[in-house]
């Protein structure tokens, strides 16, 4: 809408001040109200998800304990011979796939050699497992190593 003065000039600017009010009003209650949709999250409670796929139990699995322990497919190794154990196991498998799953205190190094071994045997493919090993299956896999040394 123009607007004339006393000279006779049309007045044409817009006065936004009462516009700028209006915003801070709403950027003052928005201010307000947000800590409130915030403490709302806190009685939804998020479902856990397991994310990736699962792995089959059909590759070769090599297992490393914290102590530096290393298994394949349950069975304890000298690290020295892993080339040799994956070479020989490599044609009873369906996929030459190798999974490592470690504890989490174990060194990388440890799980290099692992890849370098894997490498060396010729395996296509190497998974590394998400989870660490857990004590449970740790405490299983010494416990079925000691009865497989008193049965030997």
């Amino acid at each position: 809408m123009a607007m004339s003065s006393k000279q006779g000039k049309l007045f044409t600017e817009i006065n936004i001040t009462p516009l700028t009010d209006i915003f801070l009003v709403l950027l003052i209650i928005m201010m307000v109200i947000a800590p409130t949709f915030q403490s709302m999250d806190n009685s939804i409670s998020i479902p856990e998800i397991n994310s990736g796929i699962s792995i089959e139990q059909k590759n070769a699995t090599v297992s490393i304990t914290k102590t530096g322990l290393m298994y394949i497919n349950g069975r304890e190794i000298n690290p020295d011979t892993l080339v040799d154990e994956l070479t020989a196991l490599k044609p009873t498998l369906e996929k030459p796939e190798v999974v490592v799953k470690a504890d989490e205190s174990v060194k990388s190094s440890e799980i290099l050699k692992v890849m370098d071994a894997a490498q060396d045997a010729e395996f296509k493919k190497l998974i590394v497992a998400g989870e660490p090993l857990s004590k449970k299956e740790q405490r299983t896999l010494e416990d079925n190593n000691a009865k497989q040394k008193k049965g030997a």
